[in-house]
């Protein structure tokens, strides 16, 4: 093994250790964590928006956002008067385990029932990083192409569940949606897609029920 790829295997395994630590803590506390993937732009953050104002008044909810700099996507959360933490990667294209570790003990959110981890804006340095989360959720939306599964398999393989957002826009784009389920289902067959539009409500119910739906199957 060179040392490059040493060095590397050292980090995934610290990685590794950590997030097993936090998936014992939020099993402890029936905590569903969701860690969200997608390229900049896929619309994470709005849809979070209107996933956390469907499960208001259901469900305790509280989101850590990660990104290279600034806190917008923070304060778009909190302007809904629901808990969220900045966490600045300071250039570093993915979080980590021991970054998620040390904003949840900052972040004082108390008992949550969902935990949503906003990833940065990468659909390949994430992918690698266990976060402690019950599943990923990759977003592609449909103003990046139809391209993006077989281009980035890695994360389309792993992730459980694959949103495809702004379906709103459909008529103005060239968009082969058959094509790219077909290419996410040939990555992972047992996975499920789900075409969404925060902005004219489709998919958003089907997206809410399987959140309730695997938060229900954690608490046992």
């Amino acid at each position: 093994m060179s040392p490059t790829a040493d060095v590397r295997a050292q980090i995934l395994e610290a990685n590794r250790q950590a997030a097993a630590a936090l998936r014992q803590r939020f099993a402890e506390t029936h905590t569903l964590v969701v860690n969200l993937i997608s390229s900049p732009g896929a619309g994470k953050t709005t849809l979070l928006e209107a996933t956390l104002e469907r499960l208001a008044g259901r469900f305790r909810t509280g989101v850590l956002v990660g990104d290279i700099a600034t806190e917008r996507d923070a304060e778009r959360i909190r302007r809904l008067g629901l808990p969220a933490y900045q966490i600045l990667t300071g250039g570093a294209c993915h979080l980590d385990a021991r970054q998620i570790e040390e904003a949840w003990a900052k972040a004082g959110f108390g008992a949550l029932d969902i935990l949503f981890i906003e990833n940065v804006g990468n659909l390949i340095c994430p992918t690698s990083y266990d976060l402690g989360e019950d599943f990923k959720v990759v977003l592609l939306s449909l103003t990046e192409g139809d391209d993006k599964p077989f281009k980035y398999p890695a994360i389309f393989s792993r992730a459980e569940l694959a949103l495809l957002t702004k379906m709103d826009l459909l008529p103005l784009v060239t968009f082969d949606v058959a094509a790219v389920e077909q290419q996410i289902r040939t990555l992972n067959p047992t996975g499920t897609i789900i075409p969404v539009s925060a902005k004219t409500g489709q998919g958003m119910e089907l997206w809410c029920r399987t959140l309730e739906q695997r938060w229900q199957a954690k608490r046992g």
